[in-house]
């Protein structure tokens, strides 16, 4: 009998790792649509000041500089969080 539950606790245990992973993958992507829906919105009301039918030379360097610098600093504020979640979870386990 103690087989059964070390199979059904077994069992429970990849599916609450299956479930951890679908939750990850989804805050990935909900991260994802927030850097490109921030980076749209700041970086083209900066660069394009009177919309038209397409971009001018000026408007296109402007929003490609915008962009990098955009996801630059939000990966550096990503990985100094990361590393805060990890040193604060380190710091708990001792």
């Amino acid at each position: 009998m103690s087989e059964y539950n070390n199979f059904g606790s077994g069992e429970l245990s990849n599916k609450k790792q299956e479930v951890m992973e679908q939750v990850r993958g989804e805050l990935a992507m909900a991260n994802a649509q927030e850097l490109i829906n921030k980076i749209n919105e700041k970086c083209y009301l900066k660069c394009v000041p009177k919309p038209g039918a397409r971009l001018e030379s000026g408007e296109q360097q402007c929003l490609s500089k915008c962009m990098d610098r955009y996801m630059e600093a939000w990966n550096v504020v990503s990985r100094s969080y990361v590393n805060r979640i990890q040193r604060e979870s380190q710091s708990q386990m001792m």
